[in-house]
């Protein structure tokens, strides 16, 4: 889904590489090894001989995620052998250094599927998951990517997480953007574990190593919520607009106020919490909500409940997981970011997915900010038409024949 404030967003048309200094890649379609196909991730130079799997929708696609590689070259130079709980396991790449077996936890659909098709030993999870049942001997070293981008509540909440799966002497090795917080949550995780240094730095990247002494996990932060249109919305930590409706997803609500939807099959494509699918389901619809991240998924699981509506919320990358489900309206408000950067492979998934998905006759509903050109994948649904464009975002819509 798109953020709620308005973004300068550059977007190069070119086939080249994006011009130096900027983090927006190239507007390009997917490769042709197609969007759901696992594919190995280029890796810099300094990791020669590992490995890493990857596929649009995983963190760092199509390279690797640039802390999880200084993490990965950190713990191959302090020569980490033996079981590795690896908390942002995203590809792998921590599963192909030398002696280490790797226990793969992820909250990423696609993630899920690319560790999986490569064999490692998989759990979806999320902070707060408790992992015992899953692995009852625990491993005495863990790694974790911090995600910053997502909020300092949700860093927080994976420090904590990353304390209560670490044993009394065992280490963690933590990675993280200075960016985005970074020496801020090491100083958190440092009065928690009780003993830590930086020990790795490359550019904006840096990597912490931290040994736990017996001591209280730190609390996990609370949910934020909120009401509107007539739902109970609960935000979980990284939940993407946790603490108030988006402005786009705002404009989309507004704009479709008079949408007959009772009776009819809905789909909310990237719910995050929950906001869409449940004023679907308010206004009589048979919903369905699906997002690729775990947290979402909770989240939009737990605003159904606190709002007293009916509805089936999917952990899918996309929509791989729905089976034969066809629908009438799908409704959605796409990501463009996964990490740093615009990236609208999985945007382009999703107009794709609607195309497979709805019924003859069936639209597909789009909010996106005003310069991501999606109107030309759109038409590959039915006939395309702007409904709305206000605040630096746009509505779209587009009608299969029927």
């Amino acid at each position: 889904m798109t953020g709620g404030r308005r973004q300068k967003i550059r977007i190069s048309r070119s086939q080249d590489a994006p011009p130096r200094h900027t983090s927006v890649r190239p507007v390009e379609p997917v490769p042709a090894e197609g969007y759901f196909t696992p594919r190995p991730a280029l890796l810099p130079g300094r990791l020669e001989h590992l490995r890493a799997m990857t596929k649009p929708g995983v963190r760092g696609f199509p390279e690797v995620d640039g802390a999880q590689a200084l993490l990965a070259q950190t713990m191959r130079k302090d020569k980490v052998r033996g079981d590795v709980l690896d908390l942002t396991a995203m590809g792998g790449l921590i599963g192909s250094l030398s002696g280490v077996t790797l226990r793969a936890v992820e909250g990423s659909a696609a993630a899920l599927s690319v560790l999986t098709a490569a064999g490692y030993d998989t759990c979806a999870a999320v902070p707060g998951d408790a992992l015992p049942e899953r692995w009852p001997i625990r491993a005495r070293t863990i790694a974790m990517v911090l995600a910053g981008d997502r909020g300092n509540a949700y860093a927080l909440s994976q420090v904590a997480w990353a304390h209560a799966c670490t044993p009394p002497g065992g280490t963690l090795y933590l990675a993280g953007d200075r960016d985005k917080g970074f020496d801020r949550y090491v100083r958190a995780a440092g009065n928690a574990f009780g003993s830590g240094e930086t020990i790795a730095r490359d550019g904006g990247m840096r990597v912490a190593r931290l040994i736990r002494r017996p001591g209280p996990t730190p609390v996990y932060p609370e949910p934020e919520g909120y009401e509107a249109y007539g739902v109970k919305v609960v935000g979980l930590p990284g939940v993407f607009s946790a603490a108030k409706p988006d402005k786009a997803t705002t404009l989309l609500l507004d704009h479709l106020s008079e949408l007959e939807l009772h009776g009819r099959r809905v789909l909310d494509l990237g719910c995050g919490a929950g906001l869409i699918g449940a004023w679907a389901a308010l206004r009589g619809a048979q919903a369905t909500l699906v997002d690729g991240d775990l947290l979402s998924v909770r989240s939009a699981q737990a605003t159904l409940v606190a709002s007293s509506l009916t509805g089936e919320v999917v952990h899918s990358d996309v929509d791989a997981e729905l089976g034969e489900r066809t629908f009438d309206v799908i409704l959605t408000n796409p990501p463009f970011h996964v990490g740093r950067g615009v990236v609208l492979d999985v945007a382009r998934e999703f107009i794709a997915a609607a195309a497979r998905r709805l019924n003859p006759g069936g639209t597909l509903y789009l909010v996106a900010n005003e310069p991501l050109p999606y109107e030309p994948a759109m038409q590959g649904v039915g006939q395309t038409r702007e409904l709305v464009r206000a605040g630096g975002f746009k509505v779209l819509s587009s009608t299969r024949p029927a």
